[in-house]
């Protein structure tokens, strides 16, 4: 072999392995991270959580209203108002991260650095292994230091894209928000069968899907107080 085409592939392959361990570095990194996210999140078994909960869609009057909130590991979860009507997007369940995180069945993805709310964070994405599964790809926001998820951007098959925002606070070291933001498309807004709603004074019900799908709505929840690992029946959740 020519001496000087030796001295030209060398260097190139000395750099195809650097690159390669930095991306295989940064991989175990993310799942590493996304472990401790885990760790502490499964400290968690069950809740039930006070709360005030606002919800604003712009062709809808829903009051501000008191809610509890229940959660059962692996992925139990429901919303209760005081008047015992729950209004939640569909795959609004997954308002409970943890669900997110069951079982191993993902590969985590890094993919940089960023900002929520002005504080450093590391993201990275969740790809579902299995193909069946509704959600395609879950981008995480995730304050490295306290291994707290700040946000999240869900997409999936049946019910569109979604978006989280949590604020920690007295419950951070179980992972458990003290309020949350959900962003969504209003197309994919669930209301329980017979329940009525007054329009706003001079806003219209979207007359097209692609007015629907325009048109974002938000439900935040402020928490008040958690009821943690006590024990809850199968029979709430029904």
């Amino acid at each position: 072999m020519n001496i000087f085409r030796m001295k030209s592939v060398v260097p190139g392959c000395l750099l195809m392995l650097f690159l390669l361990s930095g991306l295989v570095s940064r991989a175990q990194d993310a799942h590493e991270l996304i472990k401790k996210v885990k760790d502490r999140l499964a400290l968690v078994k069950d809740y039930q959580a006070e709360g005030v909960m606002k919800t604003d869609v712009s062709f809808m009057k829903v009051p501000e209203s008191k809610v509890t909130i229940y959660y059962k590991k692996p992925d139990k979860f429901k919303i209760k108002k005081q008047d015992g009507i729950s209004i939640v997007p569909k795959g609004g369940g997954n308002i409970n991260l943890a669900a997110l995180f069951e079982g191993d069945n993902y590969t985590a993805v890094p993919a940089g650095k960023g900002t929520t709310s002005g504080a450093p964070v590391a993201i990275v994405k969740l790809l579902p292994l299995d193909e069946k599964s509704d959600v395609v790809v879950s981008t995480l926001y995730i304050d490295e230091k306290d291994a707290l998820v700040k946000k999240a951007i869900i997409t999936t098959r049946e019910n569109g894209t979604y978006e989280m925002e949590m604020q920690y606070g007295k419950y951070t070291s179980r992972g458990l928000p003290d309020f949350i933001t959900f962003l969504f498309a209003t197309k994919d807004y669930k209301l329980p069968k017979g329940l009525a709603f007054d329009y706003d004074a001079g806003e219209q019900q979207p007359k097209t899907n692609a007015a629907a799908a325009n048109q974002k709505g938000k439900i935040q929840i402020a928490y008040t107080n958690y009821i943690i690992n006590k024990g809850i029946g199968n029979e709430i959740f029904k």
